[in-house]
């Protein structure tokens, strides 16, 4: 048993032995296959790089040899081109070359036929500075003839002969002058008075003068002592809310309503009669009515100067500026209604404006504007042109419509047309006929006792009232009063008119001293 398991275990260890030589003898053979493939891999390899390689020489050969081809085509070509413009350079040269001869050729010709002119010229002045020189001297024996035979040098003669042409020239410019300034002051006087007689028949308006009464009729007298009140505490009551003096006299029937300010004074007259129709008179209705008036006539005035720039067709106007207009409808001038003789020149001045090719809304502004200072002239000091041109300078009016509220009475030099179309637009509402309710008598009265008092001083030959009377012109004899004189009497007229006369506004005085010279030819 023990044998069989040796031979058993021998058996096994010899097929062990056995298998483990296979087992190696198949894995170098293995090793040995696989060692061969890889080189095979590896020639095979080898064999692809080396025909790539080749392959990569010869194309980089033929992209050498087309790249040497196409800079050699490039410069080739730049080369043709720069032999193009090579030759065509020196074509250009070879024609300037040519005409550079031939220029050269015209020089020279020139410069031989200006050696031939200079030469005829330096024989032309060379024969004229001989002639002249006999010339001269022929001139020296004459005027020495006509100085001795004169008794005259040649510098008198001279002056003489141009003195006498001056005197001549300056006698023929002066008629000239004289005869143009004659036609054109009948030219501008023509047209002026053209212009001003269209403006004035294209506003052809009816004119009435209103009046602002300052009486209250009173129903019975008894209502005077109502009026007075106990101890006159009514009456001190109404003057006090009002600021006008009521004056209560002997007169049946009317109680007089006396302020400088027309307005305060409508006011008064309204409450009084308000008052009076009521007929319950003391110190708290006082005040109510008088405080109900004020602000009716506040509105009215506001209505009447909107009514006033509407009608005008006047706009942006500042709302201070719109009710002095508007308390311009209380306010009388020779009993002419100052708003409607401001609403006349507003348009007479726009139709000159529109005739002259200037503003003619400015104009109307100007011209509406212009007496705005009678609103409020007795409140300061100062006349209505000065008083109207700070109350408009205060609201942002334009330079044009301030001048002419303050030059429209000719007071001050002129800077802008527009003041001379106001001026001229008031001197035609105020002086046409029917303007100011006043009959010819009184007129004619007024104008000659405002000539006869400024002949009265001595030395004045001749004094003119102009424009309705407010303004005179005063002549004096040059012989008779210096300047100064002049300037003396001047102020004297000023107040002999203020002593004497009752007047409303004001009366402008000049002065003008005359010289006269007068020649006769025989």
């Amino acid at each position: 048993m023990i044998a069989v398991i040796e031979t058993t275990i021998l058996y096994c260890a010899i097929s062990f032995f056995a298998g483990a030589a296979i087992v190696w003898g198949i894995a170098q053979r293995l090793q040995f296959l696989r060692h061969q493939q890889i080189q095979f891999d590896v020639d095979k390899i080898i064999q692809a790089a080396e025909a790539e390689a080749v392959t990569l020489r010869k194309q980089a050969v033929l992209d050498g040899k087309e790249s040497v081809l196409t800079l050699k085509a490039e410069a080739e070509a730049e080369m043709a081109a720069e032999r193009k413009v090579l030759f065509t350079r020196d074509a250009k040269l070879d024609r300037r070359e040519d005409l550079l001869a031939k220029q050269e050729e015209n020089l020279q010709k020139q410069q031989r036929g200006l050696q031939s002119t200079q030469e005829r010229l330096d024989n032309q002045l060379r024969t004229l500075s001989s002639q002249r020189a006999a010339l001269e001297e022929t001139l020296k024996q004459q005027q020495a003839t006509l100085e001795k035979a004169s008794g005259m040098t040649r510098e008198e003669a001279s002056e003489k002969l141009l003195s006498s042409l001056q005197n001549d020239l300056e006698n023929e410019m002066g008629s000239v002058l004289l005869k143009h300034q004659k036609r054109l002051n009948e030219t501008v006087k023509a047209q002026g008075r053209e212009m001003l007689l269209t403006a004035i028949q294209r506003y052809a308006s009816a004119h009435t003068a209103e009046t602002t009464t300052s009486t209250v009729d009173v129903p019975s007298d008894d209502l005077k002592g109502r009026i007075i009140g106990r101890e006159g505490r009514n009456i001190r009551a109404f003057e006090k809310a009002t600021g006008v003096d009521v004056i209560i006299d002997d007169t049946p029937g009317v109680v007089i309503v006396s302020g400088f300010d027309p307005v305060r004074r409508e006011i008064a007259r309204q409450s009084l009669t308000r008052l009076i129709n009521d007929g319950r008179i003391h110190p708290s209705r006082i005040e109510e009515v008088v405080k109900e008036a004020t602000s009716e006539m506040d509105e009215f005035v506001l209505q009447k100067g909107r009514e006033a720039a509407d009608e005008v067709n006047i706009t942006g106007l500042h709302n201070r500026v719109i009710q002095m207009l508007g308390r311009l409808h209380f306010r009388t001038s020779y009993s002419q209604n100052v708003l409607r003789h401001s609403v006349e020149v507003a348009f007479i001045s726009g139709l000159l404006a529109e005739m002259l090719g200037m503003d003619a809304d400015l104009a109307r502004r100007c011209g509406l504007l212009h007496d705005i200072g009678k609103a409020a002239d007795h409140e300061l000091e100062g006349g209505h042109p000065k008083i109207g041109a700070d109350l408009l300078r205060r609201h942002q009016e334009c330079p044009e419509v301030v001048h002419a509220a303050l030059g429209h009475h000719d007071e001050i030099v002129t800077e802008h047309p527009y003041t001379m179309l106001v001026a001229t637009g008031d001197a035609c509402s105020a002086s046409r006929p029917g303007a100011r309710r006043e009959s010819l008598e009184r007129y004619i009265k007024r104008m000659e006792e405002l000539e006869s008092i400024a002949e009265r001083f001595k030395g004045v030959r001749q004094a003119y009232a102009i424009s309705a009377g407010r303004e005179l012109r005063v002549i004096v004899n040059s012989d008779k009063a210096t300047d100064e004189q002049a300037a003396t009497i001047c102020r004297d007229i000023a107040k002999a008119f203020e002593q004497e006369l009752t007047y409303p506004g004001e009366i402008k005085v000049t002065v003008l001293r005359e010289s006269r010279f007068t020649q006769t030819a025989k």
